[in-house]
């Protein structure tokens, strides 16, 4: 049983090919969308934006953001936790550097039937992936 949760806010960023970005924290080894924790007194919205700046180098308006869900599922590098996400899909194709706490960038896709060639964090599997094929 998990002993915390979490609360979380990411974005959804697709490319050309319809993948989705995912990053990889220094210190773990799941890859995950890009976000994280929200400030004190920051909404979720704030947050997914201000993280993607900072893990990223990129500037995206709350207008290019559109809600996509919100779950709770297990986290993917913390145990006995669970992480509370609310996501976010951006309407914006970007050009992501790696900075913060951010080692590796890989696109992964939604729709694969294969397993992914790298660990994806669970919320993108059981929740985001199924949400974006739903669409």
């Amino acid at each position: 049983m998990a002993t915390q949760t979490l609360i979380v806010a990411a974005v959804c960023f697709r490319d050309d090919a319809d993948r989705i970005l995912t990053v990889r924290k220094r210190g773990t080894s799941y890859f995950m969308l890009p976000g994280g924790k929200s400030e004190p007194g920051e909404g979720p919205e704030a947050a997914a934006l201000r993280e993607v700046h900072e893990e990223l180098g990129v500037t995206v308006k709350s207008e290019d953001l559109a809600l996509l869900g919100s779950w709770t599922g297990t986290a993917a590098n913390e145990l006995d936790t669970l992480v509370d996400a609310t996501v976010y899909l951006s309407t914006v194709v970007i050009a992501p550097v790696a900075s913060a706490e951010i080692v590796e960038l890989r696109w992964a896709d939604p729709t694969a039937t294969s397993e992914p060639e790298f660990p994806l964090a669970p919320l993108l599997i059981d929740f985001v992936f199924p949400a974006l094929t739903a669409a």
